[in-house]
């Protein structure tokens, strides 16, 4: 009996391993199969957003390692590798501007003068500098407007020393944004930060200033969302103390882990070198132009066909109001058909308070035509609510010469009229003058232009 029973236990002992084994099987696949499948989320595109033809790239989020006040005294904080990684996709950039004679050049006496004095000035090439990012391997470059705006011939320089003619995809003046493209392929793009920069972040900027070649400042975020400048149209600017020069515009500032933050486009300054107070366009802003451009050529932007003016907010004062009121409803634009009237106080849009007239502009400017929006406006003391459908922004050109024209008719019942009398006075007064005389009033003018 004792032989069975150890007989028994041995092969018990031997199938042990295969019974658990199987349990542990058995576990596992119960575990796959009732784990929920994921759910795809589909999201209903917007009738008011675009298709996107080109998508930034986007940088994973980062996690900060607590650092105790043991490692702060004998660690050293570097960003060798942050810069390392950014620098690859910031270019140089080197615009040429053929700079032709003046109009009035070929006066036979101005020629006699030029002549007679320093000789007649010549064609020249002015070639300036500045900074842009590779934002995809294809080639797309994005810099500020007013680098590439006005060039008849652009060069990129990149950080291995390869260089390519580029050529212009869209320039927005309004937000100071260009797109340029080179025919090349294989670039290293600067992935966009997935969350918003926050005050007190490091910030990195990364350039060409001066033409001294590609260098790196650092410094902190001083501040977001800067409007009321006065420099673009549309402005929401990070501000940040990292030093930016004549030679940045158009360059990349990024995060500690060299992440694309902004695009540097102007410093402020009374000595025309660094203050620590200079300006970038967030990625926000970027991503919406480059979409814009890549796709159509220009940026399209909602317009509510309105003058607006702050309410008065004096520092002094306590009880300033809020709010932005409508001095002026462009006859048959959006606002007026949407029952906007002169005198109307806006508090807000879409549930958003507005303040200022800058964060009406911004908020406007970020929608697409045909975009309804709903205003709540304050008038004779009573609240009401309208529905406005936003039509295109004109251009800026536009909207000047519409404010112009009206301003001129105000003043001038017959500004075409006029305007032709004056010129035929001059030109009569002139032809009527000897060529000493003549000679002279050329001189004044050069001499008051400051040539």
């Amino acid at each position: 009996m004792p032989y069975s029973t150890d007989k028994k236990v041995s092969r018990f002992m031997r199938i042990l391993p295969w019974i658990l084994l199987s349990i542990i099987i058995v576990i596992f696949a119960w575990y796959i199969l009732s784990k929920p499948a994921p759910v795809k989320v589909t999201q209903q595109k917007s009738t008011n957003q675009v298709e996107q033809t080109w998508q930034p790239p986007r940088a994973e989020e980062n996690t900060l390692k607590p650092v105790t006040k043991k490692e702060k005294s004998q660690e050293v904080v570097s960003y060798h590798d942050a810069v390392a990684k950014a620098s690859q996709s910031v270019v140089n950039i080197y615009t040429t501007q053929k700079v032709t004679q003046p109009p009035y050049i070929e006066d036979p006496v101005l020629r006699q003068y030029f002549e007679f004095n320093e000789g007649m000035p010549q064609e020249d090439d002015n070639t300036n500098l500045g900074s842009g990012v590779i934002v995809s391997a294809d080639g797309y470059i994005v810099t500020n407007a007013h680098v590439v705006e006005k060039a008849d011939d652009i060069t990129v320089g990149f950080n291995d020393g390869r260089k390519s003619k580029a050529t212009i995809v869209g320039v927005d003046i309004e937000s100071d944004l260009a797109v340029i493209k080179v025919k090349m392929d294989k670039l290293q793009p600067l992935a966009f930060r997935s969350k918003p920069i926050e005050v007190g972040d490091v910030a990195l900027a990364i350039g060409n200033p001066f033409g001294v070649g590609q260098t790196v400042t650092q410094g902190i975020i001083s501040a977001t969302g800067r409007t009321g400048l006065g420099v673009n149209t549309f402005e929401d600017f990070i501000q940040t103390d990292a030093a930016i020069n004549p030679g940045n515009s158009g360059g990349a500032l990024v995060d500690a882990y060299g992440e694309l933050v902004g695009i540097n486009t102007m410093i402020f300054s009374r000595s025309g070198g660094s203050m620590g107070i200079g300006f970038a366009i967030p990625t926000t802003i970027v991503e919406q132009v480059m979409n814009a451009l890549i796709e159509n050529g220009h940026v399209s932007r909602g317009w509510l066909g309105i003058e607006i003016r702050s309410q008065l907010q004096d520092p002094t004062k306590i009880d300033n109001r809020q709010g932005v009121t409508v001095v002026n409803v462009v006859k048959g634009g959006p606002s007026e058909q949407g029952g906007l009237r002169v005198g109307d106080t806006i508090i807000n849009i879409d549930g958003k308070e507005m303040n200022d007239e800058n964060a009406l502009v911004q908020y406007v400017a970020r929608k697409l035509p045909n975009t309804v929006l709903n205003v709540q406006v304050m008038r004779d003391g009573a609240i009401v609510d309208l529905k406005i459908t936003l039509a295109e922004r004109p251009s800026n050109k536009e909207l000047m010469k519409a404010h112009s024209m009206n301003n001129q008719n105000k003043a001038m019942p017959n500004p075409s009229d006029s305007m032709k009398n004056n010129q035929a006075n001059i030109e009569d007064e002139f032809a009527n003058m000897s060529e000493d005389e003549r000679l002279e009033v050329l001189r004044q003018l050069l001499e008051r232009e400051g040539n």
